[in-house]
């Protein structure tokens, strides 16, 4: 199932209402024209497209595990002394150590395919209809996008565990697992039925919004250090957060859809037109646009926030004011009375450990 060599010219990117219309018209066609849709055919065609070897998901589970420790390894060594060098508030030293190690990651791994979209032949930003050009079953995968794929497959593969295991508890950590089983899905399968064009691209969409998030937060952290106040650092988690805001609508909610989304609903029809799992693929990218919107709400209620209490907070956290006000009542008590100590430091883990925290709360 060969396609034709992709047009010079490059098409313009369409807007919202061309987005609609015609996808919605070529999916509903798709469908029509679609008899033999089915369980069976779906049984067949993955196996006659699915191109995935043994030594591949063995490097994904050991890469995966390979993250799991370095974490580990860095968070011992580096992030929690860091924190303690830096006197941060209890509280904050505990999640310190997740968002340096994500800032890390993400630096890295979004520089990476901002080089592959920016500082190669690839031209898959710039005309995202070229990401099925030439496109065949099994063709083979370029070792550079074959790299991404592999690091961003078996962090993912990381992060569901760390999600559940070694982050902190927050209000859309549920979501979050979602997400992250999703964007596996997303990178497994594409990578299987060689559409890992438009998966370098959704990545390089989404990756940076992480980084604007993890230095936000650090920042936050930073700020109220040793008991005392720093400008710099509220000035950074305020530009962070501002930088966050935008380019998460930009990057998620208008170029997602009009390049990533166009390009799959529409474009691959045209270039491919018996693409195999075209509804599959679309399903699990429609999906991650909805989780990209549910989070979105999250930013705006973080911008009033703001805008009224003039301070910079992670809204995704559950509310702690009454455990602070009871926690520095237990303080002022303390030389009277050992267990109520205690139980403050009880609490304290609660606040941070998974699963705990959700019974602090209810």
């Amino acid at each position: 199932m060969g396609s034709p060599a992709g047009p010079v010219e490059v098409e313009p990117m369409p807007g919202y209402l061309d987005l609609i219309s015609r996808a919605s018209t070529v999916m509903l066609r798709a469908w029509r024209d679609c008899g033999s849709c089915g369980l069976e055919l779906s049984k067949r065609t993955l196996l006659e497209n699915a191109y995935i070897t043994w030594t591949e998901i063995a490097l994904f589970f050991f890469c995966a595990y390979l993250w799991t420790q370095v974490r580990k390894g860095l968070t011992q060594s580096l992030f929690k002394p860091l924190a303690q060098w830096c006197r941060l508030l209890p509280k904050d030293a505990a999640k310190m150590p997740e968002s340096a190690w994500k800032l890390v990651f993400y630096t890295m791994s979004w520089s990476y395919t901002t080089y592959l979209l920016f500082f190669t032949s690839y031209s898959f930003f710039h005309d995202p209809p070229s990401v099925f050009y030439n496109w065949k079953s099994g063709m083979s995968v370029p070792t550079d996008i074959a790299i991404a794929y592999l690091i961003q497959g078996s962090f993912y593969g990381h992060s569901i565990y760390a999600t559940v295991y070694m982050d902190a508890w927050r209000k859309d950590s549920a979501v979050m697992v979602v997400h992250h089983i999703i964007t596996l899905a997303l990178i497994s399968f594409s990578y299987a039925f060689r559409y890992h064009n438009v998966g370098i691209l959704v990545l390089f969409l989404h990756d940076i919004n992480d980084i604007q998030l993890e230095f936000t937060k650090l920042n936050i952290y930073l700020k109220s250090r040793g008991g005392g106040y720093y400008l710099l650092n509220d000035i950074l988690s305020n530009t962070g957060s501002v930088s966050f805001s935008i380019t998460w609508f930009w990057f998620r909610l208008y170029w997602f859809p009009l390049k990533v989304l166009y390009a799959t609903c529409v474009s691959s029809l045209q270039s491919v037109p018996n693409i195999p799992f075209f509804f599959f693929f679309n399903a699990l990218l429609f999906a991650l646009l909805l989780m990209n919107i549910y989070w979105f709400l999250f930013i705006v209620v973080f911008v009033v926030k703001v805008l009224k209490m003039k301070e910079v907070n992670d809204v995704r956290e559950y509310e702690d004011e009454d455990s602070g006000k009871a926690a520095a009542s237990r303080d002022a008590q303390a030389a009277n009375s050992e267990d109520d100590a205690g139980h403050h430091n009880s609490a304290q883990g609660k606040h941070v450990q998974n699963g705990i925290a959700k019974e602090k709360h209810l």
